[in-house]
């Protein structure tokens, strides 16, 4: 019998004896040590009536499930929290715990003993960055002092919940050279890109959930002087920018209970413009921000970055459009012109089927010519998934010429990258 199964078939009775240990626990003082637990929790299974019909698996389990909820106040979360190699924790309800692990997804053999737990763990992550969930406010989205993003949603909303997500982040910002290692683009399209980036190209990155669209934006990040002025902007700060000394990180702030205290993007993002900065990087634009973030690239601050949501670079452009609608009375041709004059290259990522996060197409925005957006694609999978270069000149080549990056004038880029690393230019 797997874990689930045993902690389903006696989750009342584990959730008794755990209620009865911590009761133990708070009268014994500060005395109490792993071991003395452990040994409580074997004195309670033992005294109660399911210890004569679980057979020797299952009293190991529920003797170990009681352990470890007692000696960490994240319970069955402790071990996944600690590994590592896990990038993201699903909770679908109490009995069903996923993890995304090494690019796959796993389904863990462990569950909650009831719904009731499941909720408890999602109010006392809430309660850690002074949030509240509850019924009248049955979802909550919030980054914990560790860095990591936790969404949690109640049962009230949720028809097989609770329903508890936590996205963890590395600690150390990952490096373009990495993502070359696997695979998600070339290492010519990795020298094109840190050239765009260090010339004060205006780049966006597009992708669909899960593709890997703030991580590559935190590689690019890399190629920014160190002596610029940064500034970022993010719904759940996640951007860790270490080489840059000036910089300012700002972050969203969700209304209280009552709906008050909310600080959004759109107000950040027009607070940034007064902060003198050399850059802007947004994190991911959802809404009607998208507005404030183009004007702020349209007036000066070359060389921001931002990302979205889009199933392909022109299905980012159509949701850019529809964004900036929403927050503005103008005519949609007004709207192209902005988004054309704004955004000089975009790189859409996908995650393929085994996980694997690429990027799958990278195009100058040209302009617009008053029916449609021209876009000179620069590189392109092909039919088997591998990244090329399609062979054409990057045509906005002044500020290349400006960073010193002038022999780069046709599709092959690398070498004259290269050639001027070696300078020393």
């Amino acid at each position: 019998m797997s874990r689930v199964d045993t902690i389903k078939r006696y989750g009342p009775e584990i959730e008794e004896m755990i209620r009865k240990a911590r009761k133990w626990l708070s009268e014994a003082g500060d005395e109490i040590n792993g071991e003395d637990i452990l040994c409580k929790c074997e004195d309670l299974f033992f005294e109660s009536d399911i210890s004569c019909i679980s057979d020797p698996q299952e009293t190991i389990v529920i003797i170990d499930s009681m352990d470890r909820r007692l000696k960490s106040r994240y319970g069955i979360l402790k071990e996944l929290l600690e590994d590592t190699g896990i990038n993201e924790i699903m909770v679908n309800g109490p009995e069903k715990i996923f993890v995304e692990k090494n690019r796959a997804l796993l389904r863990v053999d462990d569950a909650f003993t009831s719904a009731g737990e499941l909720e408890e763990m999602i109010r006392m992550f809430a309660s850690d960055v002074h949030r509240e969930i509850n019924e009248a406010n049955p979802i909550v989205d919030a980054r914990l002092p560790s860095g990591y993003r936790v969404n949690g949603v109640l049962k009230t909303v949720a028809l097989n919940g609770p329903i508890l997500t936590i996205r963890k982040f590395r600690e150390k910002e990952i490096e373009m050279a990495e993502l070359v290692a696997y695979s998600s683009l070339t290492e010519e399209c990795a020298d094109v890109l840190a050239a765009l980036v260090r010339s004060g190209y205006n780049i966006f990155i597009s992708g669909g959930t899960s593709s890997g669209k703030t991580t590559f934006l935190n590689a690019l990040t890399a190629f920014i002087d160190p002596n610029e002025r940064v500034i970022t902007i993010e719904d759940s700060a996640e951007l860790v920018i270490s080489h840059i000394e000036n910089k300012v990180q700002l972050e969203c702030r969700a209304a209280n209970s009552i709906g008050k205290g909310e600080v959004s993007m759109t107000q950040l993002i027009r607070t940034s413009l007064r902060m003198r900065p050399d850059r802007i990087i947004v994190g991911e634009v959802r809404g009607k921000e998208v507005v404030d973030m183009l004007q702020a690239m349209n007036t000066g601050h070359d060389g921001s970055m931002s990302t979205g949501h889009g199933n392909s670079i022109r299905g980012m452009l159509n949701r850019l459009e529809t964004m900036y609608l929403s927050g503005s009375q103008v005519s949609l041709t007004s709207v192209r012109n902005q988004i054309a004059n704004a955004i000089d290259i975009f790189v859409h990522l996908k995650r393929d089927a085994k996980g694997a996060r690429r990027v799958v197409e990278i195009a100058e925005m040209t302009g617009f010519d008053g029916n449609e957006y021209r876009l000179n694609y620069l590189y392109r999978s092909d039919e088997k998934g591998i990244l090329k270069a399609t062979g054409n000149s990057l045509l906005d080549r002044e500020r290349l010429i400006r960073s010193g990056y002038g022999s780069m004038l046709t599709g092959s880029m690398k070498k004259s990258f290269q050639e001027k690393q070696h300078d020393g230019s």
